[in-house]
């Protein structure tokens, strides 16, 4: 499916400039296109401007991509920019391969681009996506590839836009948050919110990120990994595990605002979608050592849901980051589902 012809007001929302390694064959726009939905926490709908990245084959079906919510729209590499969150897996010749599909990814939505409404809701990022759809003139979507809260919103968008997707591929994402992970959350809120009242804001997000770390990562890595003693610096024991948090909290502070993480850390908790109500076919994937969302859950989902689902475990010893760091592994699974919903 091809983009709507460019107009003098879509020329100044999106601008269109050629993937670097395939100039002739390859199309890209990054942009903003402003759209209208109803948030779930609201008085009414709302115009909300979406930022995205819509790139690969331009005559290619579309592939939706959303990972975690520290993830944003540059999922694969491009010029000026980095490799992309998900480099490894989404490029030319890559498993969601952009001489094949064309992918579309967005920059989650936070409550103070609603109308300033109390939360966000998974729902809402599916709204702004369905919406974004639309705009573009894209028609259906071959597949949603979701991670982490990604998956939530993946689901969110089939119960809702049952007609806009052929398939869903779910990496480490169930119909609702595990309430262990919840909990471990809500404590990460809790110390981010004390930190905005103390005045000691990069502090406690950076606090909180680190404690985040210690629910992404599995036992095995971290036991393989930080097993040496402590060193004696700076007055006091520094173990080796306590380096490796702190650089971890002080990269976020430098690129995620706190009102954010609470507005999305929040909706991972608020997400809540019924399984029998989603029909498409279903390609789910889950780590025997992610600890935020255990298997017994994806085996839940994968009983309830409407339509045909299967189930591939992925060993590692990453945990929930699992979706991030085992690209070798999950290449033939990502290219398995893409195909199958041919």
């Amino acid at each position: 499916m091809s983009a709507e012809p460019l107009t003098v007001t879509s020329l100044l929302q999106a601008t269109t400039v050629a993937a670097p390694r395939c100039a002739a064959d390859l199309t890209e726009q990054r942009g903003t296109r402003r759209v209208r939905i109803v948030p779930a926490y609201g008085n009414g709908a709302v115009d909300l401007d979406v930022r995205y990245l819509w790139c690969g084959a331009p005559d290619g079906p579309t592939v939706i991509v959303q990972g975690g919510i520290s993830a944003d729209r540059d999922v694969c590499a491009g010029r000026d920019r980095g490799a992309g969150w998900w480099g490894p897996l989404v490029g030319e010749g890559a498993a969601v391969d952009l001489s094949s599909y064309r992918v579309l990814c967005i920059d989650w939505v936070v409550p103070s681009e609603l109308g300033h409404v109390p939360s966000v809701s998974s729902g809402d990022q599916a709204a702004a996506l369905a919406a974004l759809v639309d705009e573009l003139g894209i028609g259906r979507v071959h597949a949603f590839v979701g991670s982490s809260y990604g998956a939530m919103v993946g689901l969110a968008f089939a119960a809702r836009y049952p007609d806009a997707l052929k398939s869903l591929v779910l990496l480490a994402g169930a119909h609702r948050p595990h309430p262990l992970a919840t909990a471990q959350r809500s404590i990460q809120r809790g110390i981010v919110r004390l930190g905005l009242d103390t005045g000691r804001t990069d502090e406690a997000l950076a606090l909180a990120r680190q404690l985040a770390m210690t629910t992404y990562r599995g036992s095995e890595e971290f036991s393989r990994r930080f097993a040496a003693g402590p060193a004696w610096r700076d007055g006091r024991f520094h173990f080796p595990v306590e380096d490796y948090l702190e650089h971890a909290g002080r990269r976020f502070v430098e690129r995620f605002d706190a009102q954010r993480f609470l507005a999305l850390s929040e909706s991972i908790d608020l997400h809540d979608v019924t399984p029998e109500a989603i029909a498409a076919p279903a390609t789910l994937v889950g780590f025997p050592s992610d600890r935020l969302v255990p298997l017994a859950d994806l085996c839940e989902l994968q009983r309830r849901l409407a339509g045909t689902a299967t189930l591939d475990v992925v060993e590692s010893p990453y945990g929930h980051d699992a979706f991030l760091k085992e690209t070798a592994q999950l290449a033939p699974v990502l290219r398995r589902a893409l195909n199958d919903c041919r």
